[in-house]
């Protein structure tokens, strides 16, 4: 097969490589993904995106994830921004829909290299996360080493959100993977360690499945705001700071949630065909 351009992108060090397919198919499986995102072997990133024409009349592209581990996910917040500012640039508007498995987000522009997504509304039911049993996903009874009563959240994807006195103390290259493989979450999960640190504001570090500890995650970010709002912590408009930096993040009162942050291009590139073989 024949090398492919790709853009290298990214959304406060969450890393993406971004090929469109909207003209000509791009067959990609997990052996392919899993090569392509190698940070050794292949271009490297978090997760790869492609761009494929939309199913939906109502939108202007369908985004297609993988993850780094070649597993195929239903939503990317820090994803969908690049790939909004990708299609608002061809033609030169201010807003578009984004298709994907967990459905149509909606991103409009929000200067300064800045894009606001709607992700839709928070599921917070037990069977929405979705959880193995059913429990009061305010207090989940789940524990491992020093992380214990979090919150779950759906956002497109399901996560905890554990509250903790010092994010960046807690271990979660240990204790992330322990979590998202409980037998708790039969699709997985995202595991989030929250700190309050001021009125409105989170220090937020997120083990992502299928990832591992990344620089940011933005779905984790919604999920994080709507968990310390729901616990009393912090008003619907939270800060949340991530390694790679700040996400302002509105829980609105018709229970959808809005990311705002920047997007950046960092490189583009042709895959080798030995990727894609």
């Amino acid at each position: 097969m024949n090398g492919r351009p790709f853009i290298k992108m990214h959304g406060l060090g969450n890393d993406f490589v971004v090929i469109d397919a909207r003209a000509e198919p791009f067959p990609l499986g997990p052996d392919t993904a899993r090569a392509i995102t190698d940070r050794r072997s292949g271009v490297g990133c978090d997760q790869l995106i492609v761009m494929e024409p939309p199913r939906d009349e109502q939108a202007d592209v369908f985004m297609r994830i993988r993850n780094a581990d070649g597993g195929e996910v239903e939503a990317c917040g820090n994803g969908t921004r690049c790939v909004a500012a990708l299609i608002m640039a061809e033609g030169d508007g201010a807003h578009c829909t984004v298709e994907t498995l967990a459905g149509l987000l909606k991103a409009d522009a929000a200067g300064a290299g800045r894009v606001a997504v709607d992700m839709g509304a928070a599921r917070l039911d037990w069977r929405e996360i979705p959880l193995a049993r059913e429990m009061e996903t305010l207090h989940l009874d789940l524990s491992q080493g020093s992380l214990s009563d979090p919150v779950a959240v759906n956002i497109g994807n399901p996560h905890a959100v554990f509250f903790v006195e010092d994010a960046v103390a807690v271990a979660l290259e240990t204790l992330g993977p322990r979590l998202e493989h409980d037998p708790l979450f039969p699709e997985r999960a995202n595991i989030g360690a929250a700190q309050l640190t001021g009125t409105d504001r989170l220090r937020l570090r997120v083990w992502e499945r299928g990832v591992g500890v990344t620089r940011a995650c933005g779905t984790g970010a919604c999920a994080a705001a709507v968990a310390a709002h729901r616990r009393g912590l912090t008003g619907r408009r939270v800060e949340v700071v991530l390694d790679g930096g700040p996400l302002s993040i509105d829980w609105r009162d018709d229970g959808h949630v809005i990311m705002t942050g920047p997007v950046a291009t960092a490189f583009t590139g042709t895959l080798n065909g030995a990727l894609l073989s």
